[in-house]
């Protein structure tokens, strides 16, 4: 099989650095472990076919996909879209990765049922299942040294309890609350064991989303809480459009642009390297386009693992130093996005909304296409055999040819925005005829138009940073045209996930219809790297605030700034390595002496004349510096130059982000 489109999302920059998200498509509740030197990754998927992504990796930056632990999950009609049953938002979720004795072990919640667990020998499967006798909020076990394996679980109050010899039951009587309700865990929790210590980290999802932390010398406490090991880090992310209520209106509430704490790193865990570093990992809520997985430094401080550098912690830095592993890989994503269905199996990326009809749905039937065979539904929600993959950031752009000769009166068929509310543009055959038709399910808007020919060429536009959408077709491939109006991209809990492309054919008939063909299946990437612009070594720059213009200066040999449009400092950009830079200009560097200071300093190049590079979701440049460790702002109040800034704020109006250009 040929998959089309390779340039994807790669988190590693190939400098040396890396940039957050590791994946710029939803990928949440991770779980993450290490055994020797290999790392591996687990996360939700909730109503999706196959679920339980493992990946593998040998520097915690760059992935690969080993398997699916299961390629269906069959717990009753709710799973298959049937009697008026569905499990979106439910499902698979929250897994708890871990490795004992030569075994993988994956425990995860399920709605309405007991808590699952796989095992297997090899990462890459075969894996089984076993039903445990409960079911376990957000759990997490630990593997002690003295042969006890404990669980905790819970919603705010944290439960413990030592599971059995066949770990699939707690033991009565050690269940306890250790944590109670209103001590600031939340949930989410993941257990650790370090050094002696018994760890626990949790989400705080009330408002205000943070990283809690609980340590304490015995697993069942008394435990001692942080409330706060990562808070306020969104990357400068503005909030997008969120539903006031999920219905009948979808009316929208109106989108918070200052710092909300609502979008900030929470629910994850930390692990150690081979060599001794120790790194966390968490997720963001990035507005529509799903929970995305960060990475982050670990500084210890008096005993506790924060999430970021030493003088700014809390704040995780979107771009920083790959982690010393001892591995050197080669920049890679897990994923390739696209497919043309010439192989015996769909692209692994694929999966099915729901448990699907294996016989409604064929790549051999006309090879070199996905066919799809239509079953009743009322509508696209309630659409069986619809086959998903995640759209992903920050720009992406769907695109599929379809052949719908074979469709029937009833028949819809075409490509999907799978989300709460979803949008499509397709073709409905209606009394013999084929009409090309847009639809948008929060506004109930329809466009429609005849379509003359048997194939279309179908397309949607996404832009998660200004989260909106448009769909287009051509009838050649080439000549593109705009059909409905452009939509708003939504936030949602409705499905937990983020915004999906969907190929789907249904029929509203209350019976089978006919076929669809599916084929050349592609997502083009705008921006497929970490860095939207590569950093300008040796070249010469200008800089000016994103927030009001006031532009980098010198005054008497003094740094300054100056009004927007007025004379500005013209700096070279020095390459230090690590994508850190110093700023030259004429015999002196900018300098960082303190956190109120940034100055022109003439002499050797040191850590207080460099600065990382890194850049916001929106490419907008922050200087890092490697003394404060805080950023570089050009207050916009009184132009002040300081190097005091914990990170940026996402109306980009605090004087952190900087726009540069060529001089």
């Amino acid at each position: 099989m040929k998959h089309l489109s390779p340039r994807t999302w790669i988190s590693d920059n190939g400098n040396g650095t890396f940039s957050n998200p590791l994946f710029y498509d939803e990928f949440s509740d991770p779980d993450l472990i290490r055994v020797g030197a290999d790392f591996y990754l687990t996360g939700t998927t909730m109503h999706t076919m196959p679920g339980l992504p493992v990946l593998h990796s040998r520097d915690l930056v760059n992935w690969t996909l080993l398997c699916y632990v299961f390629d269906r999950l069959d717990l009753g009609p709710s799973f298959h879209l049937q009697d008026g049953q569905q499990i979106y938002g439910q499902g698979i979720w929250a897994p708890c990765l871990r490795h004992h004795e030569g075994v993988f072990h994956i425990w995860t919640n399920v709605n309405g049922c007991a808590t699952q667990h796989f095992t297997a020998t090899n990462p890459s499967g075969p894996w089984t299942r076993t039903a445990m006798s409960g079911s376990y909020h957000d759990l997490s076990v630990l593997f002690d040294d003295d042969g006890k394996v404990y669980i905790l679980w819970g919603y705010q109050g944290i439960h413990f309890a030592q599971l059995n010899d066949d770990l699939n039951s707690i033991l009565p009587e050690t269940e306890r609350v250790i944590i109670p309700a209103g001590a600031g865990m939340g949930e989410g929790v993941h257990f650790y064991k370090i050094e002696g210590v018994y760890y626990i980290t949790s989400a705080w999802f009330d408002g205000r989303m943070r990283m809690p932390c609980a340590r304490a010398m015995r697993p069942d406490g008394p435990y001692e809480v942080n409330l706060s090991i990562s808070a306020d880090e969104d990357f400068g992310l503005a909030e997008g459009h969120r539903l006031a209520q999920a219905a009948p209106t979808f009316e929208l509430a109106p989108a918070d642009r200052k710092r909300s704490g609502r979008m900030s790193l929470h629910q994850g865990g930390v692990v150690d390297t081979p060599g001794g570093e120790w790194w966390g990992f968490s997720m963001m809520d990035a507005n529509s386009v799903g929970r995305l997985t960060c990475l982050s430094p670990i500084t210890w401080h008096e005993g506790w693992p924060y999430f970021g550098l030493p003088g700014n912690l809390e704040r995780t830095p979107r771009i920083w130093t790959k982690p010393n592993t001892g591995v050197v890989a080669l920049p890679t994503a897990p994923f390739v996005r696209g497919d043309d269905f010439s192989g015996p199996q769909l692209n692994p990326l694929w999966q099915w909304n729901h448990v699907p009809d294996d016989g409604r749905w064929s790549l051999r039937e006309r090879p070199g296409f996905l066919r799809l065979h239509s079953l009743p539904a009322e509508n696209f929600w309630w659409a069986r055999n619809t086959l998903t993959q995640r759209a992903i950031g920050p720009e992406s752009i769907a695109t599929v040819v379809l052949d719908a000769s074979q469709m029937r009166d009833g028949d819809v068929a075409g490509l999907g925005l799978l989300n709460f509310p979803f949008a499509w543009l397709g073709v409905v055959r209606e009394n013999g005829a084929l009409v090309l038709m847009q639809y948008e399910q929060r506004t109930e808007k329809e466009a429609r138009m005849p379509l003359e020919s048997a194939h279309a060429h179908l397309r949607v536009c996404c832009n998660f940073l200004t989260e909106r959408a448009e769909f287009s077709f051509s009838c050649d491939g080439a000549t593109w045209t705009r059909l409905g109006d452009g939509l708003d991209l939504i936030f949602q809990l409705k499905t937990f996930q983020g915004v999906r492309f969907a190929l789907f054919h249904y029929n509203i008939g209350g019976a089978s219809g006919g076929s669809a063909d599916f084929s050349c299946f592609e997502v083009d990437e705008p921006h497929p790297r970490g860095l939207m612009r590569s950093i300008p070594l040796g070249e010469h720059i200008v800089l000016s605030s994103a927030a009001d213009g006031r532009m980098m200066s010198v005054c008497n040999g003094v740094l300054c700034s100056a009004p927007a449009n007025d004379s500005a400092a013209h700096f070279t950009v020095v390459d230090r390595g690590l994508g850190r830079v110093a700023l030259r200009m004429d015999d002196a560097y900018v300098s960082v002496p303190a956190l109120d200071c940034v100055t022109l300093r003439a002499g050797e190049i040191g850590d207080a004349e460099t600065f990382q590079w890194i850049e916001t979701v929106y490419g907008d440049l922050m200087l890092l510096s490697l003394t404060t460790r805080r950023y570089v702002r050009i207050a916009p109040s009184t132009g002040i130059i300081s190097a005091d800034q914990p990170g940026p704020c996402s109306d980009r109006m605090d004087g952190v982000c900087l726009v540069w250009s060529l001089s």
